[in-house]
């Protein structure tokens, strides 16, 4: 099984090594509309002390029409590198949820090449839980690092790939969206997507991996899991990309190569949108 450090720090762990020269912190809080959270005003009041927003919106692709996919490399590197990520930094991702968006910045980390990027295993409520301290006033302004982009593209899943694996059967697509939604029960939070599922994939909701925030053990992984053969490839897939990276960090944690897996970008954003593809309900 892959060594859990590798991709999750615990706070303890980070509350040690703050003010690392190193070491750079990303807040990566990002939320659904009917959350009523904002991840940047949140930041703005107060933030893991030494941390830079990083913010999924802003670091994008905006000629997609699609929600927060994954930027270019130009465009990934010049603005990771402008919050002061480059290429020797260890960096910790974290969000306001304890797992949810953070995990997403992860993936576009590792997608790009780097090297020593973990999440930070229950996030901000779990930091603040205990006591730990807080930053508060205006934000550091990073200095600016080099960071050299080498995509993985075999781990970016585009909307052919999914359409041609499904008909295959070569993948397992799994669902991180809340089961209500997979199954056609609960209207889609964005306007204009049909509700259901792709055939033939499975839902496994992003919370079924966790519990209070922080990632769940390898039996509750292995459970949410259930019925997955985790030796064919699988594309991970949600509303918008994000919740999708939890299941693929969680994958990774029970010993998933990265090689077997890969990520949906457009997601159900995409594909509920699209007239062209098919959408089944129920479970």
């Amino acid at each position: 099984m892959t060594d859990r450090s590798e991709l999750l720090i615990t706070t303890e762990e980070l509350a040690a090594r703050l003010g690392e020269a190193n070491l750079v912190i990303l807040d990566t809080s990002w939320y659904l509309p009917h959350m009523g959270r904002d991840g940047a005003a949140e930041f703005a009041a107060a933030r893991i002390p030494g941390a830079v927003r990083f913010d999924i919106d802003a670091i994008s692709d905006p000629s997609s029409g699609l929600p927060h996919m994954l930027a270019s490399a130009e465009a990934f590197a010049k603005a990771v590198g402008a919050l002061g990520v480059g290429d020797g930094s260890s960096v910790v991702v974290y969000d306001g949820m304890g797992l949810f968006a953070a995990p997403r910045v992860w993936w576009n980390l590792v997608i790009y090449g780097a090297r020593d990027v973990r999440v930070l295993d229950g996030g901000m409520p779990k930091w603040k839980a205990e006591g730990r301290p807080l930053e508060t006033g205006a934000p550091k302004t990073p200095a600016p690092a080099v960071f050299t982009p080498k995509i993985d593209a075999a781990r970016v899943a585009d909307l052919d790939a999914v359409v041609g694996m499904l008909a295959s059967g070569e993948a397992t697509v799994v669902d991180a969206r809340p089961g209500e939604r997979f199954r056609g029960e609960a209207p889609e939070p964005r306007p204009g997507l049909r509700g259901g599922h792709m055939p033939g994939a499975r839902s496994v909701p992003f919370a079924s991996v966790a519990t209070d925030g922080c990632l769940g053990d390898e039996a509750k992984i292995r459970a949410a899991f259930s019925g997955v053969d985790l030796d064919r490839p699988i594309i991970c897939s949600c509303g918008s990309g994000v919740s999708s990276a939890v299941l693929w960090l969680a994958l990774e944690a029970i010993g998933v190569p990265r090689t077997k897996l890969a990520l949906y970008d457009g997601s159900w954003s995409e594909w509920g949108a699209s007239p062209a593809t098919a959408v089944v309900t129920g479970p």
